[in-house]
């Protein structure tokens, strides 16, 4: 194929005039009328010069047009970069100029701040409005709806995605075209979607959840979405109806249970439910399967190589782990000192292999070989373990890892206690710096709406189901916990503010 990622994606539905993005507004955008806006796009961004390899630079809102530039990139031959919407000028500034971006599409009230970036940069700046207008579109009307596809290996760049960079500067993850290409194919099969399904897509396109899995996966399938600037509430409910399937992060499904009009009604002839991005609470599974009769399905994702685990279609949704390796995919849980495999049921870090693990961070070799392998295999930063039947449970970040006084300690297993006590909607467990151990635990708890929590039986709680070096020193009451976009709690954030709470003197 001339050009794998665009042809089974996108090509494929050339002169379809099947449904593929419902919009709130009532629009239908048909599959056509989709790769029409798209060639367009690109026809723009060929004339102003780019070449294939070229990175494109997007922050932008959701919308019809952006998702369009996507397929635009990769028609063309492009390096998609989407970008957060939260991020500020100075921000975007790191990013820009590390990927070398030819061409930066902004939001119009944006462009005055970027212009002096890009002109250092010697980038275009074009815009692109949440309702399609800009600059950008201005031009794309005039040009053809067809466009002649670049030819594009497999192992060409598709997209750079940035971590999130809670530790030293955010690392450009290179993703080729099988990487996207594989992943897809294989959640299609696994998640069992087909033509008939349609997706209910509230999620953000700048992420792999929403861009990577979410889309492509409809794409391949020749699927439809009702396609949502953002999570509403009140449109989810009304579009339910329509939908087969619907993949969120654990807020979605927490706001809908605290909705009495999300009904086992409404959820009846829905097929599929996914979550990701961030850690569903147990809790939540419960009250999910007796409000509805679904189980939702929660996977294992990251940046650098979208879908690695999932739990079952067919079969038992463990909650509280991420389900097994995807066809393709290896896993393991190696030692973080010599990278040796750990017995079964001890926790180590995660490491994958497969189609799906990116090519390397643009610009950063040592980083690179630091986290992934000659052998192909990426330290993913994650810890976990894997049960006696096989599923993975991951209990936290690397970077979260607690060590006091010389003992280790998962905030995982703290957490799992804390949420447990009556009144306690979630927690964050963290360590800060203190002067005899080194760190020292300390937790921090978000009481469920209208509880007043009793803190000292919360702490004999904890005294009773763990070891004494693994107490909090201090439980901390929070109306809710810092989340990035994607509702990770952000333990940077809580690390930093309470850094100072055990100083010596």
């Amino acid at each position: 194929m001339a050009n794998p990622l665009y042809d089974r994606l996108f090509g494929v539905h050339a002169g379809k005039s099947t449904p593929f993005l419902y919009l709130p507004g009532g629009q239908v955008v048909s599959h056509q009328d989709f790769l029409a806006m798209a060639a367009q796009l690109a026809h723009v961004m060929s004339q102003v010069g780019l070449k294939p390899g070229d990175r494109v630079a997007a922050q932008v809102q959701k919308s019809p047009e952006a998702l369009a530039l996507y397929a635009a990139c990769v028609q063309a031959g492009l390096v998609f970069l989407p970008l957060n919407t939260a991020y500020t000028v100075d921000e975007l500034s790191y990013f820009i100029e590390n990927s070398g971006a030819s061409l930066i599409v902004c939001d119009g009230k944006s462009e005055g701040a970027l212009a002096s970036i890009a002109e250092g940069l010697g980038a275009r700046i074009e815009t692109l409005n949440a309702d399609g207008s800009g600059s950008l579109t201005d031009q794309a009307q005039a040009m053809p709806a067809s466009f002649a596809t670049v030819e594009r290996d497999g192992e060409d760049l598709a997209a750079f995605l940035y971590t999130s960079g809670t530790t030293g500067r955010s690392k450009g993850a290179m993703l080729t075209q099988n990487n996207l290409l594989s992943n897809a194919e294989t959640l299609v099969t696994e998640w069992r979607f087909t033509a008939q399904d349609v997706l209910l897509h509230a999620l953000p396109i700048f992420h792999t959840h929403g861009l990577f899995v979410a889309t492509n996966i409809m794409l391949l399938t020749g699927g439809s979405m009702v396609f949502m600037p953002k999570f509403d509430l009140d449109e989810i409910i009304a579009h339910m109806p329509r939908a087969t399937s619907m993949m969120g992060v654990p807020t979605f499904y927490t706001r809908l249970l605290g909705d009495d009009r999300f009904t086992r009604d409404l959820a009846s002839h829905m097929r599929l439910f996914i979550s990701g991005s961030a850690p569903l609470l147990a809790e939540t599974h419960v009250q999910f399967e007796q409000r509805t009769g679904h189980r939702i399905l929660e996977r294992y994702g990251m940046t650098e190589t979208n879908m690695n685990t999932s739990n079952p279609y067919d079969g038992e949704r463990r909650a509280g782990t991420v389900g097994f390796p995807l066809p393709g995919v290896e896993l393991k849980i190696t030692n973080s000192e010599d990278g040796t495999e750990v017995a079964q049921g001890e926790i180590g870090q995660i490491e994958v292999r497969g189609p799906n693990v990116f090519k390397g961070y643009w610009q950063m070799p040592e980083k690179t070989a630091a986290e992934l392998r000659a052998d192909g295999f990426f330290i993913t930063g994650d810890l976990g373990h894997i049960d006696e039947e096989g599923y993975v449970h991951i209990v936290g970040r690397n970077k979260d890892l607690i060590i006091s006084g010389g003992y280790n300690i998962y905030p995982k297993e703290i957490e799992l206690v804390l949420d447990d006590q009556p009144g306690v909607l979630e927690s964050a467990v963290i360590g800060v710096p203190h002067p005899d151990f080194g760190e020292t635990v300390l937790g921090v708890i978000v009481p469920e709406p209208g509880q007043s929590l009793d803190v000292g039986a919360i702490m004999e709680a904890v005294r009773e189901a763990l070891a004494r070096f693994k107490h909090p020193q201090q439980l901390i009451l929070l109306d809710e916990l810092p989340r990035n976009t994607m509702g990770k709690v952000q333990k940077n954030i809580l690390r930093e503010q309470y850094k100072d709470m055990f100083a010596a003197g």
